[in-house]
């Protein structure tokens, strides 16, 4: 009898959850998104796509839809009791002098700071290192929200002049300025419609890439076709630009040119996506070289030119060698049988390679953490360049005549540090040192190795406080990304931190796809092969589990971009190893995407539905095609912004509406619109500081965890 009443006691517990869950969900009224009988065939397969109107961002349908949304985000948001605390604490971390590495242009050395919770960093200038600075540009002033953000900067070879971009509200869309140096005032140039583009000086002028005016409604979602590259030459109209390059026969090739520092070499570099190049050069030595001539010929590689040496230009290419190495080409014979290496392919893959003092600064990743090597331009190892620890380090440029550089160095749990080089001496000694208020010698990082699916054994980083304990039951957020070549490398983050705090892990995977260990592992997760990437972050999960740092009740996940498609296809693949799912301006359709803005670029990652073969496997992991009807899905706050140019929101609207009419279980699925806001660059300190506390309240909350 006592075991029957255990029994029906144990039945009622679990059902009033049952009725607590349902009733928890009850509680979001979610908006009613309607359905169209919109079906596509592709490859005589017919695929629904009853949301197809959220593409229309302008529509006023979608405006309420998306206001409608924001308001439920927001009233769940408002109920967590430590929300408020969150965002105190976030600001406490973030208000901190921030301070870039400086870099010499004529007179002046030039850096970037913020003072601490300023919504953009200002350009600030010095006579010396450390010197008394003025500032020469803050973008602050150019928008009361804080929303207008510099972009590209280019000094004219003599230091007179600076070119720069600036974007507005987080778009892609650029618009360029040239400033005179002596006086900081603006010339009457301004150029428009500039987009993935540099700047590149040559004489009274520079080069740019640029796309023709689009329509006002097809701004932000058209697809970009036909970039070109002109000429500016100070002090005159965009109309009187030069044209030096455009491809009429290729409208979904992009282009850029830039130019060898002593003004001899022009060079062109044209991609049919975001894998593989195509260089041609001009040597504007020579008169009777009127037009580009190919050196090396694409786009099965990804070759770059690094400098020249005399008539020869030294490139790092992957071409037989997938860490890739440096050779030295004579334009008048191209051909790969009479390349020169200078560098050679090592072990590690190589990741940069920057000059200044007439050396080269070769950066290697080893496990994911950065290495630097000097060499010489005849390929003779000078300096192996030691770094404090597991760690990334940028900065290694400058000029030819430079005897010193400024680097930056930083890891997961060390705060930005500047390290001034004496290129001669080999010698690195501290210049600054970011003071922020925790102590981070109560924190600690872990590199640790696990096994994917297929046998490939894979890097993750785990930083947290010291003292951890293995009880299956840390809360911790894995992060990923995981293609486009892009490594996953130490960092150091204040938002990151604050989840540290709080007793969280923060987990991030070397997932294939990047470009940890050269091509070959890029390769391994493209393409047909993109399920590597996504069995490679589900066993970063059931590595965690099983070694008992966690269990599913206690795991977050987090990716934007690709990562955000990284985010969705794991929760919809693997829903009951995932509490929490945060997928930030994600990649969703992964059947439409190449007919938005740059999207197409992707088909060299992705491949594309317009191909049968490619549509047969990204359909089995797209995660807008992947959701089903009456599935629990973990808790998920999927995050985009109304002027994303690079992904659009439709991709992140269609998932959460198919999300919400497809989940069945007791946690909470919403999304968070930003206003005024794009992919992520150039974002103001406050709106960082506000996505960062809804993140951290959604997450924690939803854990578990107690502020």
């Amino acid at each position: 009898m006592l075991k029957k009443t255990n029994k029906s006691w144990l039945i009622l517990s679990m059902s009033l959850m049952t009725m607590e869950g349902i009733a928890q969900q009850m509680k979001l009224q979610y908006p009613i998104a309607k359905k169209i009988d919109t079906v596509d065939d592709y490859h005589g397969t017919r695929i629904p796509d009853p949301y197809r109107w959220l593409e229309d961002d302008h529509s006023a349908e979608t405006k309420a839809w998306v206001d409608a949304e924001n308001k439920v985000t927001q009233d769940y948001l408002s109920t967590i009791p430590f929300r408020a605390d969150i965002k105190k604490r976030l600001e406490e971390l973030w208000n901190y002098p921030k301070t870039g590495a400086p870099v010499k242009h004529g007179n002046y050395y030039y850096f970037f700071k913020n003072d601490g919770l300023q919504n953009q960093a200002a350009l600030y200038r010095s006579a010396t290192p450390g010197g008394t600075p003025e500032v020469f540009i803050d973008p602050n002033k150019l928008s009361a929200a804080g929303t207008t953000a510099l972009g590209n900067l280019s000094f004219s070879k003599d230091g007179k002049y600076a070119a720069y971009l600036i974007a507005k509200a987080g778009s892609d869309w650029q618009e360029g300025y040239v400033m005179d140096v002596a006086t900081r005032q603006l010339l009457s140039d301004k150029l428009e419609w500039i987009k993935f583009s540099g700047l590149s000086w040559r004489g009274n002028g520079f080069y740019y890439s640029r796309y023709d005016k689009p329509d006002e409604q097809g701004k932000l979602s058209k697809k970009n076709e036909f970039q070109k590259v002109y000429y500016h030459k100070i002090g005159t109209t965009q109309d009187q630009d030069e044209l030096i390059y455009v491809d009429k026969d290729h409208p979904l090739r992009s282009a850029g040119v830039s130019v060898t520092e002593d003004e001899r070499f022009l060079i062109l570099s044209t991609s049919e996506g975001t894998s593989g190049k195509e260089l041609w050069y001009r040597d504007l030595q020579n008169p009777a070289q009127t037009s580009f001539s190919l050196l090396v010929k694409g786009f099965e590689h990804e070759p770059s030119v690094i400098d020249n040496d005399g008539g020869s230009l030294l490139v790092s290419t992957n071409h037989h060698a997938p860490n890739y190495k440096i050779v030295l080409i004579d334009p008048a014979h191209p051909a790969e049988e009479n390349w020169k290496t200078i560098v050679p392919e090592k072990k590690e893959a190589l990741q940069n390679v920057g000059n200044a003092g007439g050396k080269l600064f070769v950066s290697y990743l080893k496990d994911a953490s950065t290495r630097v090597f000097q060499y010489d331009y005849k390929g003779k190892l000078e300096q192996d360049i030691k770094l404090p620890g597991i760690g990334s380090a940028t900065g290694f440029d400058g000029k030819k005549e430079d005897q010193e550089l400024f680097y930056t160095y930083t890891s997961y749990v060390t705060p930005t540090t500047i390290y001034k080089y004496d290129i001669k001496q080999g010698k690195s000694t501290l210049y600054s040192k970011a003071e922020v208020k925790f102590n981070p010698d109560d924190y600690e990082t872990k590199q640790v190795f696990f096994t994917s699916k297929d046998g490939t054994k894979v890097p993750m980083f785990l930083s947290s406080k010291k003292g951890l304990k293995n009880n299956g039951n840390n809360p911790v957020l894995i992060y990923g990304y995981g293609g486009f070549n892009i490594p996953q490398t130490p960092g150091f983050s204040v938002s990151n931190l604050y989840f540290m705090e709080q007793g969280g892990t923060y987990a991030v995977v070397a997932l294939r796809g990047g470009s940890e260990y050269g091509e070959a592992w890029h390769q391994a997760g493209m393409k047909e092969k993109k399920q590597n990437v996504f069995d490679d972050f589900i066993g970063a999960a059931e590595y965690l589990v099983k070694t008992k740092y966690t269990n599913p009740s206690k795991i977050a996940i987090r990716g934007g971009s690709n990562g955000g498609l990284l985010v969705g296809a794991c929760m919809t693949q693997r829903p009951d190893l995932f509490k929490v799912a945060l997928p930030a301006v994600g990649v969703m359709d992964m059947l439409r995407f190449q007919k938005f803005t740059i999207g197409w670029a992707w088909a060299t990652e992705y491949g594309s539905s317009d191909h049968a073969a490619d549509f047969k496997y990204l359909i089995k992991y797209s995660p807008l095609h992947n959701l089903k009807a009456g599935v629990s899905y973990p808790a998920t706050m999927v995050t985009t912004a109304d002027h994303d140019d690079r992904v659009v929101p439709a991709h992140s609207f269609k998932f959460a509406a198919t999300l919400q009419a497809s989940h069945a279980g007791p946690n909470p699925v919403l999304i968070r619109v930003e206003t005024q806001a794009g992919h992520g660059a150039g974002k103001p300190t406050s709106k960082l500081i506000d996505e960062a506390t809804d993140i951290w309240a959604f997450t924690m909350y939803n854990l578990g965890m107690k502020k």
